[in-house]
């Protein structure tokens, strides 16, 4: 017998857990896999509506009491870098950007380490092994490539961004860098030079992940102009953080059936061969 996967995507619901963004807080996750012919197609349509990739998972946040995580995305033909930024891309000009394939390597896991046990010792990923890793980078169904920025002088492998190319712009899935460059601002840089990829490729957006008002965590995306959020329903130019709460109410989320009928979705049949 042939079983084949349902067209329609199916979505589940995490169990709540310790929020990483906001103190005293609980984190929930709507989520669908990503797999089948049709994976590339629902993640473009999907990455329009919030949601984002995590290997073959594609996920939003949908906690019970708080709406305060928004997805956040570049205008590209919005964006001017202020006089800091343009002294970012001064300061790493040394930088040479190399473009591979969805592959890990040694290098790029200990310069993974490195970045989590100084930034995130405390954080969800900080007991991955080479294996996780590994799984982290090449398990994908759809177009991903590594960005590697590595000094021209020396060689050495200095940032790794993790990035998905979507039909209107790239998503920055992951990105570390090396921790001793502090003053580099290699977080900063990276997604610079992924505005300039995108323009490159004629790409309307950088996808950039969440923006969590009242997260330090998160503060460094409201640094870029051109910034848009997806917030009921529709994406709207950021308005400044004042405008921005992290809403902590029993009614501020909808029932998880109402968020599900929401969510739009493409055109995921097959044409029959004849």
């Amino acid at each position: 017998m042939r079983h084949t996967l349902p067209l329609a995507p199916q979505f589940y619901v995490t169990a709540p857990q310790s929020c990483p963004y906001l103190a005293d807080r609980m984190e929930r996750k709507l989520f669908t896999a990503l797999q089948g012919d049709s994976a590339t197609k629902l993640n473009d349509s999907l990455s329009k509506q919030g949601f984002r990739r995590s290997q073959n998972v594609l996920y939003r946040p949908s906690c019970t009491d708080c709406s305060a995580c928004l997805s956040a995305r570049i205008d590209v033909s919005a964006f001017n870098p202020n006089k800091s930024q343009r002294r970012t891309l001064r300061r790493n000009n040394y930088l040479e950007r190399r473009t591979t394939s969805a592959w890990a390597t040694e290098e790029q896991f200990d310069l993974f380490r490195r970045y989590l046990d100084s930034r995130h010792s405390d954080g969800g990923m900080a007991d991955m092994d080479v294996f996780e890793f590994a799984a982290m980078v090449e398990e994908t169904p759809i177009r991903t490539r590594v960005i590697e920025y590595v000094d021209r002088d020396s060689g050495k492998l200095v940032a790794v961004c993790l990035t998905d190319l979507l039909d209107d712009g790239t998503s920055m899935v992951y990105s570390f860098y090396d921790p001793e460059r502090r003053a580099d601002s290699l977080g900063t840089y990276v997604i610079l030079d992924h505005i300039e990829i995108s323009r490159e490729a004629g790409l309307p957006h950088v996808y950039l992940g969440y923006w969590v008002p009242g997260s330090a965590k998160m503060g460094y995306k409201s640094n870029f102009s051109g910034l848009e959020v997806f917030r009921g329903g529709e994406w709207e130019t950021f308005q400044g953080e004042e405008a921005y709460d992290a809403q902590l109410h029993p009614l501020s989320t909808d029932p998880i059936a109402e968020q599900v009928a929401n969510i739009s979705l493409p055109d995921l049949s097959h044409p029959v061969k004849r």
